[in-house]
């Protein structure tokens, strides 16, 4: 039986960054990679995604998941956690409880939900190796609360990958290649059939810079976020202020919007 009502919960990643569609300033993302390929066998099929960069999990809750459970889906995927784990005040037992809140709620109304862990950013990001213990915290209270609740885990932590053609040239988000492996490992878990390739190891010599990367990248990436964090924390703005879902409503996959994966077809 094919899902026919998804919606896809969370953050920046969630929202696609930093996948553009060919030719277009719209992102598009693990969510809408997997949308298209579900609505390839299922002609009812309805997609909405509440993603907004910048979202906690306190915000997720009070946000999208009322919002969400209107939409009376049977396949949920919540991809967050990250943003807590950047605060200033993280508190791993207030960060766990946050997460069972979420997978509690989804899970009682919702068929299907699935939630990931997060991978170790601190082998990408160097200086950054005080946030490890709390990404640790965040995949421990996640694979507790899937437990507890019955959500199905896709498990990022354990990945052991360390080309930074995964990622976006702040390290932090997806690029396209990430973005479509976070995809096949969504739908590998739902029993979906999908592209190979999206799993397959990228040609060529992984990227792995040396001190001029890492240099170039605190200039170009680094600096330039702190600056505006802390301009917006004076003022008390959020990375995510003015932003909005990108797909409100449960709409149709249209051929022209996305391009599924079909099995059989090159």
């Amino acid at each position: 039986m094919g899902y026919k009502r998804f919606v896809a919960l969370g953050d920046s990643c969630t929202e696609g960054l930093h996948d553009l569609y060919p030719d277009s300033k719209q992102y598009r993302g693990w969510a809408d990679l997997a949308a298209a390929t579900l609505a390839a066998a299922e002609p009812e099929f309805r997609y909405a995604n509440l993603g907004v960069r910048g979202r906690r999990l306190d915000q997720i809750i009070v946000e999208q998941i009322p919002t969400a459970l209107d939409l009376q889906p049977d396949l949920v995927a919540l991809f967050g956690g990250a943003n807590d784990v950047m605060t200033r005040n993280f508190r791993a037992d207030v960060v766990a409880l946050r997460v069972n809140a979420a997978v509690r709620i989804l899970t009682r109304a919702v068929p299907t939900v699935v939630v990931f862990t997060l991978s170790d950013v601190s082998n990408r990001l160097p200086g950054l190796f005080r946030v490890r213990p709390r990404i640790d915290a965040l995949n421990e209270a996640i694979r507790t609360a899937a437990q507890a609740h019955g959500a199905q885990l896709v498990e990022l932590a354990t990945e052991d990958v360390h080309d930074l053609r995964y990622f976006g040239p702040d390290r932090l988000h997806l690029s396209e290649p990430g973005h479509r492996r976070l995809a096949a490992h969504l739908l590998n878990g739902l029993n979906v059939a999908f592209d190979p390739e999206w799993l397959a190891p990228l040609p060529g010599e992984p990227l792995r810079p040396g001190v001029r990367g890492h240099a170039r990248w605190v200039w170009q990436e680094v600096l330039p976020v702190a600056m505006t964090r802390t301009r917006n924390w004076f003022v008390g703005r959020s990375p995510g202020d003015g932003f909005t879902a990108k797909r409100p409503e449960l709409r149709p996959v249209l051929a022209d919007e996305m391009t599924p994966w079909i099995p059989g077809r090159a």
